[in-house]
């Protein structure tokens, strides 16, 4: 029996052993329909809570089934406490943002309505939805949270004292910054604007904000799915989990 199952599985139950676990009518159809999995093959399952854990099929049909948890075979690990704070953008891109920032360890993800942002709504359910297949696809035990759009600037009137935001200036672009002078922080965020970039009132506010730590994204002015990449790579290796 390995150690870890290949085929993974999110499931919204809580996980130990001996736990049943019961199937909706779609995840039987992955597992036993499009994966040809049958009783006693094992799955490897996480809520996001538990950590990740060895499953068997106890019963398989066509439209349900359940499994059996056996044993944990990796604990939670929870990324650094950070926050993505990103304007949507084209569908695919957004999409783009979200699976990224789960990758490489954004604890929350949340949209913001800029004064540039040209979507006025989201589908927070698929954009969920898309984290979670992130983690399952990437080995990942937690599942950060995606919100539903929030205006920046009450966002920004309801900010944490202890948390800090760096802001990736595209006005920087080219100037001599990084995270190496940005205060020690056990909380932190990352605000990435829209494909309008941030408007001159905006950008005022931000820099005269004291938990604000204003950034370039190197010389060149990055595309916002870009930028989100190269921002949270600056994070993890410079004050994350990277370290």
């Amino acid at each position: 029996m390995s150690d870890r199952p290949k085929i993974r599985l999110y499931v919204d139950h809580a996980l130990q052993a001996g736990q049943t676990v019961e199937l909706s009518r779609d995840q039987a159809n992955y597992l036993f329909n499009v994966m040809r999995l049958g009783q006693g093959a094992e799955v490897a399952l996480f809520n996001g809570r538990d950590g990740e854990w060895r499953a068997l099929v106890a019963e398989a049909g066509k439209r349900g089934g359940s499994l059996v948890c056996d044993a944990q075979t990796a604990p939670l690990m929870p990324p650094p406490d950070l926050w993505l704070l990103f304007a949507p953008i084209k569908k695919a891109r957004t999409d783009f943002i979200v699976e990224k920032a789960t990758e490489m360890g954004a604890a929350r993800i949340i949209p913001v309505q800029t004064d540039f942002t040209n979507a006025e709504r989201i589908r927070q359910d698929r954009l969920q939805a898309h984290a979670i297949e992130a983690t399952e696809q990437c080995g990942g035990t937690f599942v950060p949270e995606v919100s539903d759009l929030q205006r920046l600037d009450r966002v920004l009137a309801d900010w944490p004292e202890d948390r800090g935001l760096i802001f990736a200036d595209e006005g920087l672009a080219g100037a001599d910054t990084s995270l190496a002078a940005a205060p020690r922080r056990q909380s932190w965020a990352i605000l990435i604007g829209p494909e309008g970039g941030f408007s001159e009132a905006e950008r005022a506010r931000l820099r005269g904000l004291p938990f604000v730590t204003p950034i370039a994204l190197g010389p060149r002015i990055l595309r916002a799915d870009t930028a989100a990449v190269a921002a949270l790579t600056l994070f993890q290796a410079s004050l994350g989990d990277w370290v």
